[in-house]
């Protein structure tokens, strides 16, 4: 069973999207909480390992960005979501940079939308991501195909192609 927190002020959005998913996913399926302070969801999260994590943006306590960032920093392996009526580019750009969001959806919400990312969500596994080692290791593949293959000779020393390793004995 995956898993899901719904932080939002606003008590008739997070029973909306409470109704919307019992529509679609049974209980043995999808664990649903919600949430209207995010100041109490910070606690819930050190509780219980959710699979994702939808927060609204605009909240009294605190901005969805500030607990989407804190989410990620107590468990990187929870997938977060952005659900706001807030479309300002930097709006935007803080989700994606400071909390590492998963999807922004905009509020009012399309039911098949909503649900396809929701459901892209509970099987992503955002641990499965390249590291920043590993990406910048494409990176220079890409630009000069095969500077990252490396032959190594006994000694330590790098082989140039077709090179034979030298003995220390040869030396």
């Amino acid at each position: 069973m995956k898993r899901l927190l719904i932080v939002d002020d606003e008590k008739p959005v997070l029973h909306a999207l409470r109704r919307l998913l019992q529509r679609h996913f049974t209980p043995q399926q999808l664990s649903v909480e919600l949430c209207v302070d995010p100041q109490q969801a910070l606690p819930r999260l050190l509780e219980v390992r959710f699979d994702v994590l939808i927060s609204d943006y605009r909240m009294p306590q605190m901005d969805g960005v500030t607990l989407l960032a804190r989410a990620r920093e107590l468990d990187p392996r929870t997938v977060r979501i952005m659900l706001s009526a807030a479309a300002e580019f930097r709006t935007v750009l803080a989700a994606v940079n400071r909390a590492g969001v998963f999807r922004y959806i905009p509020k009012p919400w399309s039911e098949p939308e909503l649900l396809a990312e929701l459901r892209a969500a509970l099987v992503f596994n955002p641990c499965a991501l390249p590291s920043a080692n590993e990406l910048e290791r494409r990176r220079l593949e890409a630009l000069e195909p095969g500077i990252t293959q490396v032959e190594w000779g006994p000694n330590g020393e790098v082989l140039m192609p077709g090179e034979l390793p030298t003995r220390p004995s040869e030396l």
